[in-house]
This record gives C-alpha cells, sequence and structure tokens, in this order.
C-alpha cells in the first residue's frame, strides 16, 4: 500500500514538471537579426590588435591557430556587405579566404615554415584591406560619427 502512495505521488509531480516546461519563457521566433557590417567592424578592431596580425613575422605559425580561425567568417561578411558598391572590400575578402585555406592546407596550425610565415603576412596586409573597405561602409562610418 506504502508502495502505491509513493508511486502515485512521483508520478503526480512528474506530469506536474512536465506542464511547467512549456512555460519557461517566450519561444524564439525567427532568425536572429543580421548584426551588420558595425558588428563586423569591431571584430575587426578585436583581432587587428593580435600579434598574428601586427607582428606576423615574429610568431611561430601553430601559434596563430586560433587567429586564423576567427577569421573563418570574415571573407564571407566582407564579400556580403560589399554587394556590387564596394568591390575592392569584396576581392579582399575572397583573397582573404585564400590565404585561411592555403594556411591549413600547408598544415601551418601544426608545423611552421617560411611559406606558413608567407602567409600569415600576406593574411595581415589583407585582413589590412578588408578593415579599411569595411571602415568605407555607410552603415560603419555613420555609427562612428
Amino acid at each position: 500500500m506504502r508502495t502505491r502512495a509513493v508511486l502515485v505521488a512521483a508520478v503526480a509531480v512528474l506530469l506536474s514538471l512536465s506542464g511547467c516546461s512549456r512555460e519557461a519563457g517566450p519561444t524564439p521566433k525567427g532568425a536572429a537579426a543580421d548584426p551588420g557590417p558595425g558588428a563586423l567592424q569591431m571584430k575587426l578592431e578585436a583581432l587587428t590588435t593580435d600579434v598574428c596580425f601586427t607582428e606576423p613575422t615574429q610568431v611561430d605559425s601553430p601559434g596563430c591557430e586560433k587567429f586564423v580561425t576567427q577569421l573563418g567568417t570574415m571573407p564571407g561578411m566582407a564579400q556580403k556587405f560589399a554587394g556590387t558598391e564596394h568591390p575592392e572590400l569584396a576581392e579582399a575578402g575572397r583573397e582573404l579566404d585564400q590565404l585561411i585555406r592555403a594556411y591549413r592546407a600547408g598544415n601551418c596550425g601544426n608545423e611552421g615554415s617560411d611559406e606558413c610565415t608567407d602567409i600569415l603576412v600576406d593574411m595581415s596586409t589583407t585582413l589590412g584591406q578588408v578593415e579599411a573597405g569595411v571602415s568605407k561602409l555607410p552603415e560603419v562610418t555613420t555609427q562612428s560619427s
């Protein structure tokens, strides 16, 4: 008899808790809003302080693996925000994508070489071009004013 009472109480508790799961708060509706080029500018400001950007010849290329990974979304975002009005930004985005691929294909995240150092130097230059292109976007220039 006691076991049955415990079982009934446990079922009652579980049923009441399952009803609460739908009341945990609002459910997200649709996709998150695109943060726009202003967010890209903020990411660029953070990445361009990294030693892999500022002094690519002074670091061992495997030490820049995280930096390169953080650049992963940059080419697509640059090309997206470039549209047709900013072809130089789109081109810098494509070039950055090729350099990221070259870094990974060259196994630069695991082994350092002169080729990897050259890729990091080119990556730094190209990231500077992306930053210059993004700073010219109207959405960015109106935010900083």
